[in-house]
C-alpha cells in the first residue's frame, strides 16, 4: 500500500520515498506526494532525482492500493532499482492550480445546493485552462447562473479557513449531505477523508485542497449545457 502524502499534506513539493518496485518506466514508491489520476482530476506531473541524475514522471494512476509513477524513460537508466531510495519534486505551479479550482469546485456545489437542496453532483472534469461540473438540475436561467457565480465569489471573500480530517466510517457518516457525488464511497473504505471549508461545506474527498478559500481569489461562469433530462453542465475558470 502507497502512503498518500498529499492526504495530510497538499502543499508537500518535494519528498523522499523507497521503491518498492521497477518494472520498465514504472515504478512503485512506499509513499507518495504525486496525485493520480481520479475523480475528475488529471494527475501530477514532477521529477524523481536519484544519485545526480533526474527523469520525468509523465502520469500518475492507482492500482488499487498501489500508486504507479510513469517515466519518461526507464527507471533502470539513471540506476533506479527496487530498495533504492530516491528523492522527487512535483510540478508545483500545475498541482496548484488544480488545488485551486478543486476547492472551487466545493464552494459552487456548496453555493448551488444551499439553493436547491434536492440537487446532486452528476459529475466534474478539473483542467488547467477551465472546469466543468454537472448538476442534475432540471433547468436554469443566465440570471440564476450569475446568481451562483456572484454567491461563490462572496464566500470566497470571507476567506474561510479548510480543514482536513480522517473519521471512522460510522462517525463520518453522521454528517448531513457527506457525499455529494451521486456514486457512493465503496463499503471497504472504514476511514473517510473529509474536507470541511468552515461554515459553508463539508464532503467526503480524497482530492488536494487549499487551506484557505481566498487562494481561489474568485471564479466566472463561462458557459453552460445542457447535458440531457435533468442534468446541466457549468463551465468556470479563475480570476487571477
Amino acid at each position: 500500500m502507497t502512503e498518500l502524502l498529499y492526504f495530510k499534506d497538499c502543499y508537500l513539493k518535494e519528498f523522499e520515498a523507497n521503491v518498492e518496485s521497477v518494472e520498465g518506466n514504472k515504478i512503485e514508491l512506499d509513499k507518495t506526494a504525486f496525485y493520480p489520476e481520479a475523480g475528475g482530476q488529471l494527475t501530477d506531473l514532477g521529477e524523481i532525482f536519484y544519485e545526480g541524475k533526474s527523469i520525468k514522471v509523465t502520469m500518475v494512476r492507482k492500482e488499487g492500493s498501489r500508486v504507479i509513477h510513469e517515466l519518461e524513460k526507464p527507471a533502470e537508466e539513471i540506476g533506479i532499482k527496487q530498495g533504492c531510495t530516491i528523492k522527487a519534486s512535483i510540478d508545483w505551479n500545475r498541482r496548484y492550480t488544480f488545488m485551486r479550482y478543486h476547492t472551487a469546485c466545493h464552494v459552487l456545489s456548496a453555493v448551488i445546493t444551499r439553493e436547491e437542496p434536492s440537487v446532486d453532483i452528476t459529475g466534474n472534469q478539473i483542467a488547467l485552462d477551465k472546469t466543468r461540473m454537472d448538476f442534475s438540475l432540471e433547468n436554469f436561467d443566465k440570471e440564476k447562473i450569475k446568481h451562483y457565480e456572484e454567491e461563490a465569489n462572496k464566500e470566497i471573500a470571507k476567506a474561510l479557513p479548510v480543514k482536513i480530517e480522517f473519521l471512522e466510517r460510522e462517525e463520518a457518516f453522521k454528517i448531513p449531505g457527506l457525499v455529494k457525488l451521486r456514486k457512493l464511497l465503496p463499503e471497504s473504505l472504514k476511514i473517510i477523508r473529509v474536507v470541511t471549508i468552515e461554515g459553508l461545506d463539508q464532503q467526503a474527498c480524497g482530492g488536494t485542497h487549499l487551506r484557505n478559500i481566498s487562494e481561489i481569489k474568485g471564479i466566472e461562469i463561462t458557459g453552460t449545457e445542457n447535458k440531457g433530462k435533468s442534468n446541466r453542465r457549468i463551465y468556470f475558470k479563475l480570476k487571477e
